[in-house]
């Protein structure tokens, strides 16, 4: 049974930091593209970044890029996200998801197959 399991979302000051972990379970994830995406109240999910397990090739959402850092832990088979500058339209549930792709497709949500729950980032103005 595959887990993605999302942790350390809080409330943040503006140009505050957080680190945002997902620790997944159940497979090997060797071969996949984990990808982070976020949700605002009444807006669509949206792609945030991406990294491929085997290489640590990286994708960014323009308006992430420079602020956000994705990495990965292979021993402890969990992906961060290290977000620094925030900005109060970074408030969010944030999620993360893995799929077997990689290319244009990547921010693509329909193409993800397994989601975690979900941690809440909040960031004051």
């Amino acid at each position: 049974q595959v887990q993605l399991v999302e942790s350390g979302g809080g409330l943040v000051q503006a140009g505050g930091s957080l680190r945002l972990s997902c620790a997944a379970s159940g497979r090997t994830f060797s071969s996949y593209t984990m990808g982070w995406f976020r949700q605002a109240p009444g807006k669509e999910r949206e792609f945030v970044t991406a990294i491929r397990w085997s290489g640590g090739s990286t994708y960014y959402a323009d308006s992430v890029k420079g602020r956000f850092t994705i990495s990965r832990d292979n021993a402890k088979n969990t992906v961060y996200l290290q977000m620094n500058s925030l900005k109060p339209e970074d408030t969010a549930v944030y999620y993360c998801a893995a799929a077997q792709i990689w290319g244009t497709v990547v921010p693509r949500t329909d193409k993800y197959d397994y989601w975690g729950q979900g941690t809440q980032v909040t960031v004051s103005s």
